[in-house]
């Protein structure tokens, strides 16, 4: 199969792959209930050494930079109490922890989680992290432009391969609120 965008040696639809997914996220495409079928959801096998997004695009192709995307995890605090998030961005933007973040989750305080708590807590490899498969309950908060790409380039749950997922799917993912102004 050839994927949707870039020139990936190995592009497999994620639902013919889950072994090279993480729990989490194998789970999440087994049980696919999107608007688009889960084949849609392609796997592209790629160097776990280069996947931080800069050093991605060097390897793959600097075309790929602007459909990429990143999730991270983020911890808004109140009174005592942390509420885990993830927030789906553009690469090229940043999150607005301090700013959007924190209104939306309602907290007081708002920062990205600790590298340890959003392994433990995703079940997924720190770098690869996705919002395909997070833990139930969860507010997901994704920029509108993440939505209105065709086709997006986002981590497979492991730091070696991606997936690459029609922009449309992320405002359907459970616990989904697209956000204005998110990535900034």
């Amino acid at each position: 199969m050839r994927a949707p965008i870039g020139n990936f040696a190995d592009a497999t639809p994620a639902p013919d792959c889950l072994d090279l997914l993480t729990p989490p996220v194998a789970d999440a495409v087994r049980g696919w209930q999107g608007d688009v079928p889960a084949e849609q959801l392609v796997f592209v096998d790629t160097d776990p050494e280069v996947a931080d997004t800069a050093a991605f695009v060097e390897h793959y192709g600097a075309e790929l930079f602007d459909v990429s995307a990143n999730c991270v995890v983020v911890a808004g605090k109140r009174g005592g109490e942390t509420t885990l998030a993830a927030c789906v961005v553009l690469s090229r933007t940043r999150v607005d922890v301090n700013g959007v973040v924190r209104k939306q989750l309602g907290s007081r305080k708002a920062s990205f989680a600790p590298m340890d708590t959003a392994v433990q807590e995703t079940g997924m490899e720190y770098g690869g992290i996705t919002p395909i498969g997070l833990p139930a309950g969860w507010p997901l908060l994704v920029d509108p432009a993440v939505v209105d790409t065709e086709w997006v380039l986002i981590g497979s749950g492991r730091r070696r391969g991606k997936l690459i997922v029609p922009g449309k799917v992320f405002g359907g993912l459970p616990g989904a609120v697209v956000v204005a102004g998110l990535g900034g």
